[in-house]
């Protein structure tokens, strides 16, 4: 909601049947869900306009539930990610969800970039900073205080280079000792790492900020991990801040984005995206497809996690994920049909692992029906349904190639 210093962004004239889809990323602690449904609410008492909360993964409603909820009262839906960085699930989970919504409905969908760094994120940490330290008993003008940013970690470089500059922007212009980045998992440095290297420095105290927006399993990870270097060192005073949570700042951040994506303005990282580019470390990570079938395969992993406390990325999933291209030039060729025919030899089947899902186009127009297979890497065209079965029992089951209908591999 606003506040009188927060600007208000009216909708513009035209749009009566707009609609505002805020994605967050879910969790199996309802409490970080009802985080994100809140927001939704407080957005669209901002904007005046519908708002709908969906998930990517442990909550519902599930993305693709959420458009088809929303295609019979809306013409025009606009995405605003809760994702803090544009890592994998902002550059392939989401827009390939929006790409599947556009081909099943009659909407016009625009996609708004991740909150990212912004000024009142900033003026937000600060503020979970100064908490912290009234808690201490701490003054940073005239104690030591160090400060620890926590993120979760990505296996995306360009995510988790914006955390180190948040930390720096979070530095500039205040009076505290040092302000260091630092990640849960997934990446270096971790923030057992960081807490103890700081250790040497010998601060009044130590802030730690998790950079999460809901109160999960991460966060109280974060919790247990300062508390326990805090009854390590003595001679130093160590605390965890609060999440982002539901705090009405991030609402300017969410109307900014919902602006930026309706005026076809919004700004995304590509000279340094891993997807597009050569970065070093990365170079097999460049390619659409490669990235598109990494997305599905991720996809499918998240819908199979049944461990609350597990590390970050780590997921059961099935041994194979199938995708079948249902885009109009495949479609007219017989894709549904083939697809149908696999989930039922999938059915049938006594060995098979496997999880069959549509697919939008996968760049190879004309050659199909494709059916790629992942992880494999595995990529059939002019597939029919009749060879649904071949496919099934002798790649799915035994691993063995249909060679006869291989149309590349990755």
């Amino acid at each position: 909601m606003s506040t009188p210093d927060q600007t208000t962004h009216a909708p513009t004239a035209g749009f009566d049947d707009e609609a505002v889809l805020l994605i967050g990323h879910g969790s199996r602690r309802e409490k970080s869900n009802e985080q994100v449904r809140e927001l939704a609410a407080d957005l669209e008492s901002q904007l005046g306009i519908p708002v709908d909360a969906a998930f990517l993964e442990l909550a519902e409603p599930a993305i693709d539930e959420a458009f088809a909820q929303l295609a019979p009262v809306a013409s025009q839906v606009t995405v605003v990610h809760c994702s803090l960085f544009a890592a994998s699930h902002v550059k392939n989970d989401v827009p390939l969800a929006i790409e599947q919504a556009r081909a099943e409905h009659d909407l016009e969908i625009n996609n708004g970039a991740h909150l990212g760094v912004h000024p009142a994120i900033l003026d937000l940490l600060d503020d979970r900073a100064a908490t912290v330290e009234r808690e201490l008993g701490v003054d940073r003008e005239d104690d030591d205080v160090a400060v620890v940013v926590c993120g979760r970690g990505s296996s995306d470089p360009d995510a988790n280079g914006d955390v180190h500059k948040l930390a720096r922007l979070l530095y500039e212009g205040r009076e505290f000792d040092r302000v260091e980045a630092s990640f849960i998992g997934v990446t270096e440095p971790t923030l057992e790492d960081t807490l103890h290297g700081l250790s040497k420095h010998r601060p009044d105290a130590v802030v730690v900020l998790p950079y999460m927006l809901g109160d999960g399993v991460l966060t109280q990870r974060v919790r247990d991990w300062t508390a326990e270097f805090d009854e390590d060192y003595p001679y130093v005073d160590a605390l965890a801040g609060d999440p982002l949570g539901t705090d009405s700042r991030l609402l300017d951040v969410f109307a900014d984005r919902w602006e930026e994506a309706r005026t076809d303005s919004v700004e995304m990282s590509c000279d340094t995206c891993k997807y597009k580019v050569d970065l070093e470390g990365y170079e097999e990570d460049v390619g659409g497809a490669r990235a598109m079938l990494r997305a599905l395969a991720h996809q499918e992993a998240h819908a199979d996690r049944d461990e609350i406390d597990e590390e970050p990325d780590s997921h059961d999933a099935p041994e194979k994920h199938v995708a079948v291209c249902t885009n109009q030039t495949c479609a007219k060729m017989g894709s549904p049909a083939v697809l149908e025919r696999l989930r039922q030899e999938v059915r049938d089947s006594e060995h098979c692992d496997a999880r069959i899902t549509r697919s939008s186009c996968l760049g190879r127009c004309g050659d199909g029906p494709m059916v790629a297979v992942y992880p494999d890497g595995i990529w059939y065209g002019g597939v029919e349904d009749d060879d649904a079965e071949r496919i099934v029992g002798d790649h799915l089951d035994r691993d063995r190639i249909v060679s006869e209908l291989v149309d590349q591999t990755l």
